[in-house]
């Protein structure tokens, strides 16, 4: 940051400083809140502490879930990477290499591994298993459109698939959220409706949220300015 710089003035090319970007830090620690509470249970890859049941007899079941952690693991951990403005613009190829891992190493490995674990995951539970089926196969589809508008140079609408990605992926959060509702007074949740109901609740809120913030950053983006001030002519989350 230039030291003549005053206080709440923008960074170059009038884009906003990192620190005037209040959505930063709470994204990150809401990834690293989920993780610190999720992995624990898999990093000593023993089947009996895994807070996921396990299907009896399927050995495939725990491998596949474990695969899937860690996937899913890198894929949000390079997303916060991906979403953060000032990585972006002052370190561009840091930006494309984890790019590259996002969708290689994390986002594509694990949509198709949720596909394949969905029927381990709610047998007998049609609703649990069309809804994370549904937003897993939306989460592929975001991560290759993203990617195909990137190769075509088309950078506002790769960050718009990229940010409606990390909205799909971030679904997963519901499921550890909704339970915590059993503790206010005269509120009872079972399990069933957890995993029936987390998937759907949280692909809509998601999104809906991620339209939302797009529709605004667009909007501001292309407002006339007052004179004198500086407009940045990117579109999209910056």
């Amino acid at each position: 940051m230039d030291p003549a710089r005053g206080l709440g003035e923008t960074a170059r090319g009038g884009r906003p400083s990192w620190w005037r970007r209040p959505w930063v830090i709470p994204l990150v620690a809401v990834v690293l809140a989920f993780l610190v509470y999720s992995l624990p249970p898999y990093l000593t890859l023993d089947p009996e502490k895994s807070a996921v049941p396990l299907r009896e007899g399927t050995v495939l079941h725990y491998p596949l879930l474990v695969l899937h952690i860690a996937t899913g693991t890198v894929a949000m951990l390079t997303m916060c990477l991906q979403l953060w403005p000032w990585l972006r613009r002052r370190h561009p190829r840091v930006h494309r290499v984890s790019g590259r891992v996002h969708v290689i190493a994390g986002a594509v490995p694990g949509a198709l591994l949720a596909l394949v674990l969905v029927p381990y995951a709610f047998p007998g539970q049609p609703v649990g298993a069309v809804g994370n089926t549904l937003s897993s196969l939306l989460w592929l589809a975001a991560v290759v459109a993203g990617v195909r508008a990137a190769r075509r140079r088309r950078f506002a609408e790769h960050r718009r698939w990229m940010v409606y990605g990390f909205a799909l992926m971030m679904n997963i959060v519901w499921g550890r959220v909704i339970p915590f509702l059993a503790l206010i007074p005269g509120v009872e949740i079972s399990d069933q409706f957890v995993k029936e109901w987390s998937g759907w609740l949280g692909t809509a809120v998601n999104l809906l949220v991620a339209h939302w913030w797009l529709s605004r950053a667009s909007k501001r983006a292309v407002a006339p300015a007052p004179a004198g001030d500086q407009v940045s002519s990117a579109v999209g989350v910056r």
